[in-house]
């Protein structure tokens, strides 16, 4: 089964995926998360800055973790693409067409999860954004890649232990 987490910066999505990892329902599962730090560290620009190159890599990351059977990861097609969408970097062709490939891989995922940052106080990693503004921008962009492609998700809120129980739900009800 693949199961992805999309939604916003600094909502809790990959405090997520660690926490359900160590569950013995998910216990065969690869989990995977965020590596922006290590890219960064590579010199790959993020967020508002980031590339087509970069997307790619990201774009990569993401369809290599559809290639295993059993999945838990703290990003999805979804992500890249309203990165890609935000990007003050790319040619509004270079982000239509990386994100008309991408779309493909939209149904892939078993499961997909719609992380709601509501509720969530946005934490300086010192990485991420930290621009409340882009933040709600990435936000609507999720969520409108998500409604005008028709993709069925769930979205997910509260604290870590009601969104375990949340997903739990879904997956095995």
């Amino acid at each position: 089964m693949k199961i992805g987490f999309c939604g916003t910066m600094s909502v809790g999505k990959t405090t997520l995926v660690n926490e359900l990892a160590k569950l013995p329902e998910f216990k065969d599962y690869t989990s995977r998360t965020e590596r922006s730090k290590h890219l960064m560290d590579l010199g790959i620009p993020l967020n508002m800055d980031s590339t087509l190159k970069g997307q790619f890599i990201f774009a990569a990351e993401r369809a290599s973790e559809l290639l295993c059977d059993k999945i838990i990861t703290d990003r999805t097609v979804v992500d890249v693409m309203a990165f890609c969408g935000l990007s003050h970097s790319m040619t509004a062709n270079e982000a239509f067409y990386l994100n008309s490939a991408l779309g493909h891989l939209i149904n892939d995922y078993d499961h997909l999860f719609y992380v709601s940052p509501a509720g969530v106080k946005m934490e300086d990693n010192g990485v991420r954004e930290t621009n409340i503004k882009y933040r709600d921008e990435v936000n609507k962009k999720i969520l409108s890649i998500l409604d005008l492609r028709k993709i069925k998700y769930t979205t997910i809120q509260g604290n870590t232990e009601e969104r375990i129980k949340q997903v739990k739900q879904t997956i095995f009800s």
